[in-house]
């Protein structure tokens, strides 16, 4: 059988690898929002009746979530099933009306704008979907699935050129060009997401909207596909927002992360914030939760168990949403919504928004070794040696088609 991965050209009709004085202009430019979220709403209506339909109530799937999206940077989302981070991806393709907020790509209002200026804003926001298995068309071959785009943007590769560019796309993602012709069950899982993220960068996107794109895979296949989204970033200087409920790969990929809990975020700041310097309880307690490798680290460190179910996001609770749970809940957290901002009373890298009356640090007892190189087991195994990282593949990959 053919093999899986190639290791890509590093030029194409994409554009070529960056060089170091385009790399350093990028750096620059990360100081620059390329998009702005303003208090995001997205609620569902809950309805009752058969003809006569009367709405008694709403899913609060996002309520009121803001952030910035920089140039050329990766925002991490994490949070546990359901707290709202598909729903959050979603609105901000404008694949799902937002009930409230603002969604600014570049200072313009995506929810204002309609048929070629929507269309212009979209082709700029792709997205990477969870499961590669259901995301592409069984019908159609790879070279369709990945020229699709084309047909709807002509501009980005007139009709002569589409054969060679949908070849060039397959060379980027490390997939053999002469693949072009096979169809989706003829390739393993880490093959179908490569093809997924060929057709997301079809039309030259500056934002890619990636949820939970390994989620599906097998550990080694999951370092693969990290491996190479990193490197297609440092090529084309995109904006990853990555999407994930495993701690460890979000840590390995992002800049920022933001921690999400039933529709609202609740603390977000760089990953040595977030990961070293956690104040929100919740975020202690998913940290608390992470493999750790060092069996007399495992047995000394802090764990965090919490009591109860997430509460309905149709009926969430008063004040703090966390609070239910929370072992540092008072009289306050139910009567005040807390906002997310950087709370004064708290210095250095602990000095970043987190929602909750009460922010303060806790040791929750990782070995020194993990904090000197800032990855547990499960990141130790996306890490990858020179070797992976001058190819951007591993033995795994070159397994072919399943």
């Amino acid at each position: 059988m053919p093999a899986e991965g190639r290791a890509p050209n590093g030029s194409s009709a994409l554009g070529a690898a960056v060089p170091r004085e385009a790399a350093l202009a990028q750096e620059v430019r990360r100081g620059e929002p390329i998009l702005e979220v303003r208090d995001l709403v997205k609620h569902f209506p809950l309805t009752e009746g058969v003809l006569f339909k009367r709405q008694v109530g709403a899913v609060k799937a996002v309520d009121g979530v803001g952030f910035d999206l920089m140039q050329g940077e990766t925002l991490g989302i994490v949070g546990e099933s359901g707290c709202g981070k598909s729903t959050l991806a979603k609105v901000l393709m404008n694949l799902e009306q937002a009930t409230g907020g603002s969604v600014r790509y570049k200072g313009e209002e995506i929810s204002r704008l309609s048929g070629t200026a929507l269309k212009a804003v979209r082709r700029n926001i792709q997205m990477v979907f969870q499961d590669p298995y259901t995301s592409l068309n069984p019908r159609m071959t790879v070279g369709d699935i990945i020229g699709e785009p084309f047909e709807i943007h002509p501009e980005v590769a007139p009709k002569g050129d589409r054969r060679k560019a949908v070849q060039d796309l397959l060379d980027v993602v490390g997939l053999n060009p002469e693949y072009i012709n096979r169809y989706p069950h003829q390739f393993s899982g880490g093959q179908r997401q490569r093809i997924g993220i060929a057709r997301g960068l079809a039309l030259k996107p500056e934002i890619i909207i990636c949820d939970e794109p390994v989620s599906a895979l097998d550990v080694s296949v999951q370092a693969q596909v990290i491996n190479l989204l990193e490197q297609l970033q440092g090529e084309f200087n995109l904006s990853y927002m990555f999407i994930a409920h495993d701690l460890s790969i979000v840590r390995h990929i992002s800049d920022r992360v933001g921690v999400m809990y039933l529709g609202k975020l609740v603390e977000i700041g760089s990953d040595l914030e977030i990961y070293d310097h956690a104040t929100h309880p919740y975020t202690q307690a998913l940290l608390s939760a992470v493999p750790v490798p060092d069996p007399a680290a495992r047995e000394s460190r802090d764990r965090i168990v919490l009591t109860g179910d997430v509460p309905s996001p149709a009926n969430p609770p008063s004040g703090c949403r966390f609070r239910t749970r929370c072992w540092k809940a008072q009289a306050r957290c139910a009567e005040e919504v807390p906002l997310l901002a950087s709370p004064s009373w708290l210095r250095g890298a602990a000095f970043h928004a987190s929602a909750c009356h009460f922010a303060a640090e806790r040791e929750i007892g990782h070995s020194a070794a993990e904090r000197e190189v800032g990855q547990s087991a499960a990141e130790r195994e996306i890490g990858h040696s020179a070797a992976e990282r001058e190819v951007g593949h591993s033995a795994a990959d070159r397994e072919g088609p399943a």
